[in-house]
C-alpha cells in the first residue's frame, strides 16, 4: 500500500516517457494513485496509450485547453466514471518556438496572447472544473514552472512572462480553495532533457551550466521530481500550499557561478 493508495488523479502534459509530466505519473502510479491522463490530438493519444497501460490505465481523454467545450466534456467523463478527484497534475505550456529566441521586445501579440493562454491561463479554467470534484474532500492542485518566472534566462523570453504569471495564479488559487483544504502549488525543475526543453536555443548550454554550477553539482531527475510531487499530493502534503518548490539542485539559490567556473 502506497502513500496515494486509494486516490485518483488526472495528469495533463504528457508528452513521451521523458517528460515531466510522465515522471510524476510514473511516480504517482508507483505509490498506489490510479491515474487518468489527457492528450490533444491523435499523435500524442498513440505516444501516451502505451505509457497509461504500462501504469494500468485505460482512462485517456482528448483535451484542448484552448477549448471550452472540450474542457467541459473532459471533466464530465471524468465525473461520470470517478465522481470525485483527488488530485490534478497540469503541465501545460506552449509558445511559438520561432519566438523563443531574439529578444522579448519581437514578441507578437497573438504569441503573448496563446502564450498566456495555454500556459497559464488553462491552470484557472481546470482548476475550476476539478473543484466541485474535490470540494468535499480535499484535494491538490499541481503545475510546473521554471525559474525563468523570476530571472531572466536566455531564449525563455514570453515564456518566462507565462510562467510568472502562472506563479502568482497558484499563489491566489491556493487562498480561493483553501477553505475547501483544496492545495496549490508548483514545483520548479531545473532545466530537463525534455521534448519541450529541445525547443529553447541553447538548451544544451542551460542544462550544463546549471549541471556544473548547482550546489548539488547535478540537474534534477525525473524521479526526484516525481517524489516532490508524490509528497504535494498526499496526506503529507496535507499544510503545504500556495507554494513554488524547487527541484534544481539548488540552483535558484545562486547569485553567481561557482568560483571555479569563473
Amino acid at each position: 500500500m502506497g502513500v496515494l493508495a486509494g486516490k485518483r488523479g488526472l495528469v495533463m502534459g504528457v508528452a513521451n516517457d521523458r517528460s515531466i509530466a510522465w515522471g510524476i505519473a510514473k511516480a504517482c502510479a508507483d505509490a498506489g494513485a490510479e491515474l487518468a491522463f489527457t492528450y490533444q490530438g491523435e499523435a500524442f493519444g498513440k505516444r501516451l496509450e502505451p505509457l497509461a497501460t504500462s501504469v494500468g490505465s485505460d482512462f485517456m481523454l482528448d483535451v484542448d485547453v484552448t477549448d471550452d467545450a472540450s474542457l467541459d466534456a473532459a471533466f464530465a467523463g471524468l465525473q461520470e466514471r470517478w465522481g470525485r478527484l483527488d488530485f490534478v497534475v497540469h503541465a501545460i505550456a506552449y509558445a511559438d518556438k520561432s519566438e523563443l529566441s531574439g529578444r522579448i521586445l519581437d514578441t507578437s501579440r497573438q504569441n503573448f496572447q496563446n502564450s498566456l493562454d495555454i500556459s497559464a491561463y488553462s491552470l484557472i479554467e481546470v482548476t475550476r472544473r476539478a473543484h466541485p470534484m474535490m470540494v468535499e474532500h480535499g484535494g491538490t492542485i499541481l503545475t510546473l514552472s521554471y525559474m525563468g518566472s523570476t530571472r531572466v534566462t536566455p531564449n525563455y523570453n514570453v515564456m518566462g512572462v507565462a510562467k510568472a504569471a502562472l506563479e502568482a495564479s497558484v499563489r491566489y488559487l491556493a487562498d480561493d480553495l483553501g477553505p475547501d483544504g483544496i492545495r496549490v502549488n508548483t514545483i520548479s525543475p531545473g532545466p530537463m532533457k525534455t521534448l519541450a526543453m529541445s525547443a529553447i536555443g541553447g538548451a544544451r548550454s542551460t542544462y550544463r551550466h546549471t549541471d556544473t554550477n548547482s550546489p548539488l553539482r547535478s540537474n534534477a531527475t525525473l524521479e526526484a521530481v516525481g517524489g516532490t510531487a508524490v509528497y504535494l499530493c498526499s496526506d503529507a502534503g496535507a499544510y503545504t500550499t500556495g507554494e513554488i518548490i524547487h527541484v534544481d539542485g539548488g540552483f535558484h539559490v545562486l547569485g553567481m557561478p561557482q568560483f571555479e567556473n569563473l
